[in-house]
């Protein structure tokens, strides 16, 4: 559905165009993660698409949940040299930037399933 779709494999060519941007460590001591920040940003905007879409079938919200995942598994491995270190406000507002836009893929998906 999103992660199969070609907007999805644009957004993963998007992001490996600024994977240096990964490279720097945060020289702030902060105790959340890359995977912190990256789990509760997907978490905050699945839960912002299933409130904006609340007559949507325990089923394909099932089939949304399992694809939230793939994202964050995506993620993982291509961000694994930085996903446990603390992410510097530019990291964090790429990610950001990033999810909204994945977002906006599952918005499509369930527009298309109407």
């Amino acid at each position: 559905m999103v992660v199969e779709s070609e907007g999805y494999h644009a957004l993963i060519e998007y992001f490996t165009e600024h994977l240096a941007l990964f490279e720097k460590a945060s020289e702030d001591v902060c105790k959340e993660t890359v995977e912190d920040v990256v789990t509760d940003m997907i978490a905050t905007n699945l839960m912002a698409v299933f409130s904006q879409n609340p007559d949507l079938d325990a089923d394909f919200r099932f089939k949304l949940m399992q694809e939230a995942d793939a994202v964050v598994e995506d993620l993982s491995e291509v961000l694994a040299g930085a996903w446990l270190r603390s992410p510097t406000v530019e990291q964090i507002s790429f990610l950001e930037d990033y999810i909204g836009l994945v977002k906006n893929l599952f918005d499509s998906a369930i527009s298309q399933k109407k």
